[in-house]
C-alpha cells in the first residue's frame, strides 16, 4: 500500500511539473506575440498562432494524466486538493495561451504599415511586461505554496486593469486621423487581451492558496493593505 501511495505521489509532481511547464510555453508565447505587436511583425505573428498547439497539447497530457490517476487511485488530503488545482490551473494555461494567440491574430488585422500612437504602445509595452511578471510570479508561488506570493497577484492586477483603462481613454482621443483610430481600436483589443491574461495567474494565485489552506476564497472577496479588490470577471 505504501508503494502504491509512493507511487500516485511522484506521477501527481510529475503532472505538476508538466502543468508548470505550460506556463512557461505561456510566457514564451507572451514575448513572442509582444514583439509582433511592437514590430508590426505579421510573419511572428503567425508562429504565434501555430505553436498554440503545444499549449493545447499540453492541457491535454495534464488534464488526461490526472484522470488516468484517478482511475488507479482515490487521492486524499492534501494530494485531493493538488489534482483539483491542477485541472483548473492548466485549464488557466490554455486559456492564456489563447489570449496570445488573440494578440497574434490583431497583427495582420492592424495592417503591414499601421501608423502608432506612441503613448497607447508604451503602455501596451508595459502592460506586456506586468503580464508576463504576473504569470512568472504565479508559476513560482505555485512551485514554493508561497501564499505570501500568491496573494500579492492582485496588487500586481489591479495596475494591469488601470493601465487598461488608460489605453481605452487615449484611444478614445487619439485624434482624428481614421487609420490611427482604427489602430487604436485593435490596440483597445490587445489590452483586453492583456488585462485576462492576468485575471488567469490571480486565478491561479487562488488554486496554490486553496492548495496550501485546504479553503477556497476569491482574491475579490479579500481586500488586501496592497490595493483594492480585484473586480471578478468572466472567462
Amino acid at each position: 500500500m505504501q508503494e502504491t501511495r509512493h507511487q500516485f505521489r511522484e506521477s501527481l509532481k510529475q503532472l505538476e511539473r508538466q502543468a508548470m511547464g505550460g506556463i512557461d510555453l505561456v510566457v514564451a508565447q507572451l514575448d513572442r506575440a509582444m514583439e509582433s505587436v511592437s514590430y508590426q511583425d505579421v510573419e511572428l505573428a503567425g508562429m504565434v498562432v501555430a505553436d498554440d498547439d503545444r499549449i493545447d497539447g499540453r492541457y491535454l497530457e495534464v488534464h488526461q494524466g490526472i484522470l488516468s490517476l484517478l482511475a488507479r487511485q482515490a487521492p486524499v488530503a492534501g494530494d485531493l486538493r493538488i489534482v483539483a488545482a491542477l485541472l483548473h490551473i492548466i485549464r488557466c494555461v490554455e486559456r492564456m495561451g489563447d489570449q496570445c494567440v488573440n494578440i497574434a491574430k490583431l497583427v495582420p488585422l492592424s495592417g503591414y504599415e499601421a501608423p502608432k500612437d506612441k503613448d497607447i504602445l508604451d503602455t501596451i509595452e508595459r502592460m506586456g511586461q506586468l503580464a508576463r511578471s504576473q504569470i512568472s510570479q504565479a508559476k513560482d508561488a505555485l512551485a514554493t505554496r508561497n501564499v505570501a506570493l500568491a496573494q500579492d497577484l492582485v496588487r500586481q492586477d489591479a495596475e494591469i486593469n488601470r493601465l487598461n483603462r488608460e489605453i481605452f481613454r487615449r484611444a478614445v482621443e487619439v485624434g482624428d486621423d481614421t487609420d490611427v483610430r482604427e489602430w487604436a481600436m485593435f490596440m483597445i483589443l490587445v489590452a483586453r487581451c492583456l488585462e485576462r491574461l492576468g485575471d488567469n495567474t490571480v486565478d491561479i494565485a487562488e488554486q496554490t492558496v486553496f492548495v496550501v489552506t485546504g479553503l477556497f476564497r476569491e482574491f475579490a472577496d479579500t481586500p488586501t493593505p496592497a490595493g483594492p479588490p480585484k473586480t471578478a470577471t468572466t472567462p
